[in-house]
């Protein structure tokens, strides 16, 4: 018996999803409640950032997560450049369109000042490729033929869900708080490494009659005790809106001047987006892109007051 390609990278998304549910508790709380009022819980794209700098073993930048994606059917499908925050961003998609879009963005390192850019490189150079030589193996075995045997499958996809992690050791207390300084982004990476950023609702499938649009979701949400975002991404009827929960907070361990010890950091927040409509060779298709404008507001939702 063997499984298909999009078999294994739906298992594999499945496995991500259940992870990120346990981590962010706003996330379940949609879910509890999109079921409950017997909707539909569908995920428009997952995000991941990246350091484009030499990280020892493991591919740079973007490269860390297509590489693997490739093997997976999916494909890279528009590219954007976030100039001031220094981040660039490639969005994949697969041939089936109801599996999520995955946007990985990348920080721009020498952009940052030599300090940063040297705090930085410290801390990944010496990265381990943290995939089994067997698992690096099979990813070719799928790419080429789209099918493995489904033991193998299995092992494949209990390696990759590792992989999403932070692959390097843990930072020093110092450093993420002097990378915060110049780029809140550069100091959640460090953290987090190859962890999921954010997943994302897709609003157009949630079937929620009370809830038929972003703004009464939202508001749903936040009546229900979720923090939210203050304000919506996008007017209303246009071709992409967005919001996001705030981010849930995680005690994360770091290197301290006497030894290991935990600072509380923002991970995750669940993002939401509704779709519309534009005309592409005479006909009305749904939006599929992104918009800079947008992604750049959203990248600071792991930004905080306190960090």
């Amino acid at each position: 018996m063997k499984v298909s390609a999009k078999e294994i990278t739906q298992r594999l998304l499945d496995r991500l999803w259940e992870q990120y549910l346990k981590r962010v508790s706003y996330a379940q709380k949609y879910v509890d409640l999109v079921t409950k009022k017997g909707g539909v819980v569908v995920n428009d794209h997952i995000a991941f950032r990246t350091f484009n700098t030499h990280c020892g073993e493991q591919p740079d930048g973007i490269g860390a997560i297509k590489h693997i994606l490739s093997c997976l059917e999916y494909k890279p499908a528009e590219k954007y450049d976030f100039v001031k925050k220094k981040l660039k961003a490639v969005h994949f998609v697969h041939p089936d369109e109801m599996l999520p879009k995955i946007f990985v963005s990348q920080l721009e390192v020498e952009q940052l000042p030599e300090w940063a850019q040297l705090i930085i490189r410290n801390a990944v150079k010496d990265t381990p490729y943290i995939l089994s030589d067997s698992s690096i193996e099979l990813l070719g075995v799928l790419k080429n033929e789209g099918k493995l045997p489904r033991i193998a499958g299995e092992a494949l996809v209990d390696d990759l869900v590792q992989y999403f992690r932070r692959p390097w050791e843990v930072p020093r207390k110092e450093d993420v708080l002097k990378l915060n300084d110049v780029s809140q982004y550069a100091a959640w990476v460090l953290l987090h490494g190859n962890s999921v950023n954010h997943f994302t609702a897709y609003i157009n499938c949630q079937q929620v009659k009370e809830w038929p649009d972003l703004e009464t979701t939202c508001e749903g949400l936040k009546a229900a005790g979720v923090p939210m975002k203050e304000t919506l991404e996008g007017t209303k009827g246009s071709k992409l809106q967005q919001s996001a929960t705030q981010a849930v907070k995680e005690d994360v361990e770091v290197k301290g001047e006497e030894g290991m010890e935990k600072i509380t950091w923002t991970y995750a927040y669940y993002e939401l987006a509704q779709r519309g409509y534009v005309t592409q060779n005479g006909k009305e298709i749904l939006f599929s892109g992104f918009l800079g404008e947008q992604a750049a507001h959203l990248f600071d939702m792991t930004k905080t007051r306190e960090n």
